[in-house]
């Protein structure tokens, strides 16, 4: 099976790219894949039918028009769209039921699969202690042991309190664009490391659980 994978942002994309190999075996093997990283998750336009912004690159705002042109270009491929977004504050059951309709408006649809990391995949890590202490031996383990899997707590800072020098608290005044690379060196240098049939997150699991029913039932 061919999976077109969609991600928010660019630690996204470097994360799922570790962790696809783990869950589904060596590209080209059985399956194949794309991974699309955007430029932030961005709002559901409230008319799913409009014009959006071709030149915005953020995943909610061109979702429609994304969904609507694979249900077209993928018609009768043995191929499925995967979207992998953070919940963030959302409530989740509502942002399901969002997403699931930008699908019905597609005429054809395509075979999709939409996963929510609660609260964001910086979760995904966190699932993972032994990872992330590879990774980073000199990580603060008493913030580690204080993390709550899949809560809502600030993801991403209680992950930089832990393995940053200056904690979140520095790294949020360098401003996004550097919150973003650190980011991406936490997906470079954890992801590889994490083990997928034991991570404790449940919205990671999840997620594994609907890509392995995908592909074992493909063809």
């Amino acid at each position: 099976m061919h999976f077109e994978i969609l991600v928010e942002d660019a630690s996204g994309g470097l994360l799922l790219s570790s962790l696809l190999p783990k869950i589904l075996g060596a590209s080209g093997d059985q399956h194949t894949w794309r991974t699309h990283a955007y430029r932030g998750i961005g709002v559901l336009p409230r008319d799913l039918r409009g014009e959006t912004d071709p030149w915005k690159r953020v995943l909610l705002d061109r979702l429609p028009k994304i969904l609507a042109g694979y249900g077209v270009s993928l018609r009768g491929q043995d191929s499925a769209v995967v979207v992998v977004v953070d919940l963030d504050d959302r409530d989740c059951v509502k942002f399901k039921r969002e997403l699931l309709q930008v699908l019905e408006g597609c005429r054809p649809k395509p075979i999709c699969l939409f996963r929510i990391a609660i609260e964001e995949t910086e979760a995904w890590l966190l699932g993972d202690r032994d990872a992330i202490l590879r990774a980073f031996p000199r990580a603060r383990r008493n913030v580690l042991d204080s993390y709550v899997q899949d809560s809502i707590c600030g993801t991403w800072e209680k992950l930089a309190d832990a393995v940053f020098p200056g904690g979140a608290a520095e790294l949020g005044a360098d401003g996004y664009p550097r919150v973003g690379e650190e980011k991406c060196r936490w997906a470079a240098q954890v992801g590889p490391r994490l083990d997928v049939a034991s991570n404790r997150s449940p919205s990671f699991q999840v997620f594994r659980r609907g890509l392995l029913k995908l592909s074992r039932a493909s063809g």
